[in-house]
């Protein structure tokens, strides 16, 4: 499979979510590297919840997105020019945000939050090979000769 990549920058504004949700998902779809619809649709949802946290905590008008789709994993970047990387939260049961980063945390295989010259990079990757499970092995039926 060959390397894919989307680069966008996006207005710091609250239809920046769903631009970037729209445009990832065609340009994954378009890629046509036969990823499943389960990695399709938890990519758009690793795009809105990163959009939305850079939008959120942006200093200046825009946001940069980044995907990168290899043989191994699904990359998403989110950059803005805010220097306080997130910090994972409890939120209060009525509170109407705060559950982002635990989604993200939940839905990729690994995530981070970097400090950049100008601001931070908030990733989170995907992985497209799987390891068997030893677990799973031991589950298998097996044939008597």
């Amino acid at each position: 499979m060959e390397t894919h990549q989307l680069a966008l920058s996006l207005p710091a504004t609250p239809a920046a979510a769903a631009a970037a949700r729209h445009q990832a998902v065609s340009a994954i779809v378009g890629w046509d590297a036969g990823l499943g619809t389960e990695v399709v649709r938890t990519a758009e949802l690793l795009v809105s919840e990163l959009v939305t946290n850079a939008v959120q905590y942006a200093e200046t008008g825009s946001v940069s997105l980044a995907v990168c789709l290899d043989e191994v994993v699904l990359r998403i970047e989110v950059c803005d020019t805010s220097p306080v990387l997130p910090q994972p939260a409890l939120p209060d049961a009525d509170s109407e945000g705060g559950r982002g980063l635990f989604l993200v945390a939940a839905l990729a295989d690994r995530y981070r939050a970097e400090p950049t010259e100008n601001g931070k990079r908030c990733w989170a990757e995907i992985d497209l090979i799987t390891k068997p499970s030893q677990d799973i092995a031991c589950f298998l039926p097996l044939q008597r000769s």
